[in-house]
């Protein structure tokens, strides 16, 4: 048993709180992570607004990267001092949706996980004996995390922390987006509404992918720099006729594949008409559970116009994970362009005060 500093949520629509809390020692299959660098995400907001709903007190923090510190027993493959990146979406590897590779869909540890618990249906987290519950089993708003070893991809010591967090989590969910749920490839048109961390990413993707024209939409004009930093041919502050514009700079027709970042239903009812006739919406960002949209079946079927999820980016991480940091390190996703700022542990409210008020690029914690 350790003490950590971590950041905490008590209740919804109430500020982080630092505090101390007691963190056990890595059990079965469990590895005691020191953390580097976690990236601030919408995902963990919607812990504070209630959009997830989620036990509480929890630690949040789900886009990490740090280094092995002790092992837990029969934990095979890793090694007290390799630097990992974090998987939000631990699987068993052998389930229906593991062998049809789609490790993101795994059902083997869904429940425990969503109840705030490790893959054995219990906490390591605790204040004064009383339960404090994981997020996504990594709760990497800490120094310290104790986590799956299915959680941890192994990369090279030399690649930087922060980026390493961001493929945790927003590169590959907005790159796989791009080149796995779909495929994007050369010449295509591509639209991504909203700007953040993963619509940057989407935006990172579609380019390595090769497309022609590639047009960011987002109600923040001073996004635009990091948009093209980031590969983006276009940039479009939203308004209520966007798609006719987005019309205009398709050859009249619409875009070959629209990405949805957001999670922002109205936007998504918005967005299917900008798709082309045979084209693609894709949904990447995540709506507040029990929130729904409206699709025209008539304008589905009369345009053959396609409607996909994006979960994780449709990822296998124990590969993609790999495969992005090689990206990266060859120069063909420009990772660091997304970083805007970073901040200690103890600014993490600043650090999300700036992300709910669209300051660009992705912020990053540093601990």
């Amino acid at each position: 048993m350790i003490q950590t500093k971590a950041a905490l949520i008590h209740g919804t629509n109430t500020p982080f709180q630092i505090e101390k809390v007691d963190l056990a020692s890595p059990k079965e299959n469990e590895v005691l992570i020191k953390v580097h660098a976690v990236g601030v995400c919408h995902s963990d907001w919607h812990l504070v607004t209630g959009d997830t709903h989620h036990s509480l007190p929890c630690v949040p923090g789900h886009e990490g990267c740090g280094e092995i510190m002790e092992l837990g027993p029969e934990t095979q493959g890793l090694k007290v001092g390799q630097k990992v990146v974090l998987n939000w979406a631990p699987n068993c590897g052998e389930c229906f949706y593991c062998n049809r590779k789609r490790p993101s869909l795994c059902e083997a540890y869904t429940k425990h996980i969503w109840d705030g618990f490790l893959m054995d249906g219990t906490s390591r987290l605790s204040t004064v004996g009383d339960t404090v519950y994981h997020y996504c089993a990594l709760s990497c708003l800490s120094e310290y995390a104790v986590v799956p070893a299915s959680s941890c991809v192994v990369i090279p010591n030399d690649v930087p922390s922060e980026i390493g967090a961001l493929v945790g989590c927003a590169v590959t969910t907005g790159v796989g987006a791009a080149i796995n749920t779909v495929q994007v490839s050369i010449d295509d048109s591509v639209v991504v509404f909203g700007a953040g961390g993963v619509g940057l990413s989407t935006i990172m993707g579609a380019a390595y992918a090769g497309a022609n024209n590639i047009i960011a939409v987002d109600i923040h004009s001073d996004k635009a720099d990091v948009a093209t930093q980031c590969g983006a041919t276009d940039f479009i502050i939203y308004h209520d006729k966007i798609s006719d514009e987005i019309k205009s700079k398709t050859d009249g027709r619409g875009a070959d594949y629209v990405f949805e970042a957001i999670g922002n239903p109205s936007i998504q009812e918005l967005a299917i008409e900008a798709v082309r006739p045979g084209g693609t919406l894709v949904l990447s960002g995540i709506s507040p559970m029990g929130t729904k949209t409206n699709f025209s079946g008539e304008l589905l079927t009369r345009h053959e116009k396609t409607v996909k999820g994006s979960y994780y980016g449709s990822s296998e991480t124990g590969k993609d994970f790999l495969k992005l940091i090689q990206l990266y390190q060859l120069g063909k996703l420009p990772i660091q362009n997304m970083i805007s700022r970073f901040y200690t542990l103890d600014e993490v409210n600043l650090a999300y005060e700036d992300l709910i008020g669209g300051k660009p690029g992705r912020r990053v914690i540093q601990l």
